[in-house]
């Protein structure tokens, strides 16, 4: 009833000032409530009606220490720093000992990038205040901008020691250790934290991603329960638990979980494509179809959901169909180096070498940096002949992945094909060296070669 009363008054005074700016009637306020009606505007983004407030607030309490600090933070936000730490200065005179004058100061300092600074100043203000978990949070904000994260997680932990239901410094915990690489420590932490709030299902759903992490998932799948014990809505959980079910192979169960992400909320792109994705690992390839659609009508732009359809329909070996969702993707993303390389890669199982020759140039060119890419791609340029091209590709290839044997041995190939013996022994040889065992592939690619003497002769000699 009391917070219903707050609440109450705060909406009228937010009228009340609104209404007075409408008539132009000059109506008083205390200075608390115009704090409260400038932080509000502050809050939505309304700036200018943030400043008249504060200006019509100073009016009428022109020695409120509270709205000068309201000022301050106003100054800080528009960067106008020098002019905020003289005001400053004149609040310490008057009352040293409040801390949020301290805390305004380390401010300034933070957006100077003098975070040490902001630090001495935030350890002092902690002598004045009454709010320890605010200024723990804002020490550990610093130490994270100084990328102290030892520091950073020891004060974020000295937070929730003040307020066990303080959410951000739960999150700022586990970020903390899992940029250290703590995470076994991580867990053992929030199973003492957890003990002593049992009700906190961000803590149990942060122990689940830790798990998962790990790859516990049976443990993972049981801290998220919590968490969807806890809070029946909370739709992280849901999903995760999905997901970590889905990586014990207990579809059935994840797509109940996924399933209960999409009735509490709109439909998420990501849990459709997951319970496609599950009926097929079930063998109901209509259901998972249906959903792989439904993926793409949400967010034609989510690429697993195109490369899932395509996928489903290579593996069925319909490539007429996975050509045909292949090119609606690229109508979509001309520009997505992973739809280029089954469009090559389907292309070149119709044996439509051109097409796929292109393809997997595309691939290439967008950033596709897969060894197997390139392979493809030079072998393809070798079946339509194009052998110089070949050589230059594979030479290009070979700045990304030096001292590879199956580079050395198609160059080798190549290289005996143009008649370049010299090169072709000299590319061989590297081979030969770099994987004796994989020598055949110039018998697979390049039967010619393979029984050309000299190459029989040479690779005799490296078999000793």
């Amino acid at each position: 009833m009391f917070l219903d009363h707050e609440e109450d008054d705060y909406n009228l005074s937010l009228s009340k000032f609104e209404s007075m700016l409408k008539t132009n009637k000059v109506l008083f306020f205390d200075s608390e409530e115009f704090e409260e009606i400038i932080l509000h505007y502050l809050d939505i983004g309304k700036t200018s009606l943030a400043k008249k407030a504060l200006k019509l607030g100073l009016e009428q309490h022109p020695k409120s220490i509270g709205l000068k600090l309201v000022q301050v933070e106003m100054l800080i936000f528009e960067d106008k720093l020098e002019i905020a730490e003289k005001l400053l200065n004149e609040l310490y005179s008057l009352e040293p000992n409040n801390e949020e004058i301290y805390i305004q100061k380390a401010n300034i300092y933070s957006k100077r990038d003098d975070h040490e600074k902001a630090v001495e100043l935030l350890t002092e203000a902690l002598e004045f205040t009454e709010d320890y978990t605010d200024i723990y949070n804002l020490i550990g904000m610093e130490y994270l901008f100084m990328d102290n994260f030892e520091l950073a997680k020891t004060n974020f932990i000295k937070c929730l020691e003040e307020d066990l239901e303080d959410q951000s410094a739960i999150y700022n915990v586990v970020y903390c250790f899992e940029f250290l690489d703590q995470n076994e420590a991580a867990i053992e932490y929030l199973k003492k934290y957890v003990d002593k709030n049992p009700y906190s299902e961000i803590a149990w759903h942060q122990k689940g991603r830790l798990y998962y992490g790990l790859k516990e998932y049976e443990n993972a799948v049981r801290a998220f329960e919590f968490a969807t014990y806890i809070d029946d809505e909370f739709i992280g959980a849901f999903m995760e638990k999905g997901k970590a079910l889905e990586r014990l192979k207990r579809y059935e169960e994840a797509i109940e979980s996924f399933t209960k992400t999409i009735e509490l909320d709109d439909p998420i792109s990501y849990a459709l494509l997951r319970i496609g994705k599950c009926n097929e690992k079930l063998g109901n390839k209509k259901e998972a179809l249906a959903f792989y659609n439904k993926t793409v009508h949400e967010d034609p732009l989510l690429d697993k959901g195109w490369i899932a359809i395509t996928d489903f329909y290579v593996r069925q070996k319909n490539y007429v169909k996975a050509l045909h969702y292949t090119n609606k993707a690229l109508a979509i993303d001309d520009q997505n180096q992973a739809y280029w390389k089954r469009y090559a890669t389907i292309n070149k199982a119709m044996d439509l070498y051109k097409e796929a020759e292109y393809g997997f140039r595309k691939a290439v060119e967008l950033g596709d940096s897969q060894l197997d890419t390139w392979l493809f791609w030079v072998d393809i340029l070798q079946h339509l002949g194009e052998f110089d091209t070949a050589v230059l590709t594979l030479m290009q290839a070979a700045e990304y992945f030096p001292e590879e044997y199956e580079i050395e041995y198609r160059l080798a190939g190549l290289n005996f094909l143009l008649k370049e013996n010299e090169k072709g022994s000299f590319h061989l040889s590297n081979g030969l060296r770099l994987n004796f065992k994989n020598h055949t592939i110039i018998e697979e690619l390049f039967p010619k070669v393979w029984a050309l003497k000299k190459v029989q002769s040479y690779i005799s000699k490296h078999k000793d």
